[in-house]
C-alpha cells in the first residue's frame, strides 16, 4: 500500500507534488504552534500568571511577526519561498528546544525571547507557504480564479483544521507528560519535517526575476492597502475575546479542566478550518464584487459578539453556542480575505504584498492580544465582546474602498 502510494505521488504534475509538500510543512508547524500557544496559556495560568501577564507572553510573538512579515516577503522574493520556509522551521526548533530549560528557569524574559523566535518562524512559514500557492496554481484556463480560490481554501482551512488539533493536543500533552516532554516531542517531530523539506522543496520557488529594493515591501496598490487594514481590525475582534479572555473565564469561572478547555478550542478551529475549505461554496451568491462580498460577510460577523454580550455568560451553553456561530462565519471572512490577498498581489515578487498584508494580520493579532488580557482583567468577557464587535464593524467600513469589479469568472466555483 505504502509503495502504491508512493507510485501514486511520483506521477501526479511537479506543482501538485511542490504544493502537497508545502502543504504538509505547513500542517506538522502549525500543529506544534497551536500545541505550543496552549501549553504556555495554561501552564503558566496555572503556575499563577494574571491574564494580563500571560497576554504579555505572548507580545513579542505577535510584535516580531510585524517585521517578520516585511523583511520575510522581501527575502522570499530575493532568495526563494524555500529558503525562508526552511528558517522559519529552524527557528520554532530553536524556540522549542528553549523551553526544554527547568523550570527555574523558565523567566518571563526567557518565555518571551522564546515565543519572539516561534512568532519569527510561525510568519516565515505562513508567509512563504501562501505565497507559493499564487507561483504553483496554473494560471491560464477560464475559471483561474475559481482554481485560486479553492487552492487557497484548502490551504487555509486544512491548516486551522490542524492548528485546532494542536490546541487539543497541548491540552492533552500538558496533561499526561507535563509542560518540558511536550515541548521536546514536538522538536524532534519538526526536526524530521524540516529534513525532508530541505530534501525535496524546489530551489528557485517565489523567487523574483529581478532583485526587489526593501522599500518595494510597503504596497502601492490601493487594493492591497484596504484589505491589509480590514484584515488587521477582523483578527483583532477575535483574539481580543479568543486567545486569553475565553480560556481563562472557562477555566476561572465555570471550573474547567485544562485538557476541557483545549478541547473545546480545538474542536472550534478544527471546525473553522472545514468551513474555511467550503468558503468558495458560501460565498457564490453573496455578490458580485470583491468589495460586495467582504461588507456582508463582515456585517454579519459584526452582530455576533455584540449579542453574546448581552447573553447571561454564567450560563456556559449560549457562550458555547455563540462562539460556534462566530466561528463559522468569522471563518469565510477570513478564508475570502486570504483569497483576496493572493488575488490583488502582484505577479512577480507576490510574495512582498502576501507579507505586508499579514504585517496588518501580525499587528491585529497583537492588539487583539494584549487587549484581550487587559479587557478581561480590568472588566471581564462581556467589555471584550464589545470590543470585537466594533473592529468587526470598523473592517466593514474599510472595506468600502475596496475594487467593485466583477468576479463572474469565479461565481458557482466549488473546491
Amino acid at each position: 500500500m505504502a509503495e502504491s502510494l508512493v507510485a501514486r505521488l511520483r506521477g501526479l504534475p511537479f506543482e501538485i507534488r511542490q504544493y502537497l509538500l508545502i502543504t504538509g510543512n505547513y500542517w506538522a508547524f502549525t500543529l506544534t504552534d497551536g500545541a505550543l500557544r496552549m501549553l504556555v496559556v495554561l501552564h503558566f495560568h496555572r503556575l499563577g500568571y494574571s491574564p494580563l501577564e500571560v497576554a504579555l507572553l505572548f507580545l513579542f510573538y505577535e510584535a516580531f511577526g510585524v517585521v517578520t512579515n516585511l523583511v520575510g516577503g522581501w527575502l522570499g522574493a530575493r532568495l526563494g519561498l524555500n529558503r525562508t520556509m526552511n528558517v522559519g522551521l529552524g527557528l520554532q526548533i530553536v524556540a522549542l528546544a528553549m523551553l526544554m530549560v527547568p523550570a527555574a528557569a523558565l523567566s518571563v524574559p526567557w518565555v518571551m525571547a522564546a515565543q519572539a523566535l516561534s512568532g519569527i518562524a510561525k510568519d516565515l512559514n505562513k508567509m512563504s507557504a501562501k505565497s507559493a500557492v499564487k507561483v504553483l496554481v496554473p494560471k491560464d484556463g477560464a475559471n483561474a480564479q475559481g482554481a485560486l480560490y479553492r487552492w487557497v481554501a484548502i490551504l487555509t482551512g486544512s491548516k486551522n483544521a490542524l492548528k485546532g488539533a494542536g490546541f487539543f493536543l497541548g491540552g492533552a500533552l500538558l496533561t499526561l507528560i507535563g509542560f518540558r516532554g511536550a515541548v521536546s516531542v514536538m522538536a524532534v517531530l519538526l526536526a524530521a519535517v524540516l529534513a525532508l523539506s530541505l530534501w525535496r522543496l524546489r530551489a528557485d520557488l517565489g523567487r523574483g526575476k529581478r532583485k526587489p529594493t526593501f522599500t518595494e515591501v510597503f504596497s502601492s496598490s490601493r487594493a492591497v492597502n484596504v484589505l491589509s487594514a480590514a484584515r488587521l481590525c477582523l483578527f483583532a475582534a477575535r483574539d481580543v475575546w479568543f486567545v486569553v479572555a475565553l480560556p481563562v473565564f472557562l477555566y476561572d469561572q465555570h471550573g474547567w479542566s485544562h485538557w476541557t478547555v483545549g478541547g473545546l478550542l480545538a474542536v472550534w478551529v478544527i471546525g473553522y478550518g472545514g468551513v474555511q475549505t467550503q468558503a468558495p461554496r458560501l460565498t457564490a451568491r453573496l455578490g458580485a464584487s470583491p468589495r460586495a462580498v467582504t461588507v456582508t460577510l463582515a456585517l454579519l460577523l459584526a452582530g455576533l459578539p455584540a449579542l453574546l454580550a448581552l447573553l447571561p455568560l454564567a450560563q456556559v451553553g449560549w457562550l458555547v453556542a455563540g462562539l460556534l456561530a462566530f466561528g463559522v462565519l468569522f471563518a469565510v471572512n477570513s478564508s475570502w480575505h486570504s483569497y483576496l490577498i493572493v488575488r490583488f498581489a502582484r505577479a512577480d515578487g507576490v510574495s512582498m504584498d502576501v507579507g505586508f498584508y499579514y504585517m496588518a494580520n501580525a499587528m491585529g493579532r497583537l492588539a487583539g492580544t494584549l487587549l484581550s488580557g487587559w479587557l478581561y482583567q480590568v472588566q471581564g468577557l462581556a467589555a471584550c465582546l464589545w470590543v470585537s464587535a466594533a473592529l468587526v464593524a470598523a473592517s466593514a467600513l474599510m472595506a468600502l474602498a475596496l475594487p467593485g469589479e466583477s468576479r463572474s469568472s469565479e461565481r458557482g466555483a466549488t473546491p
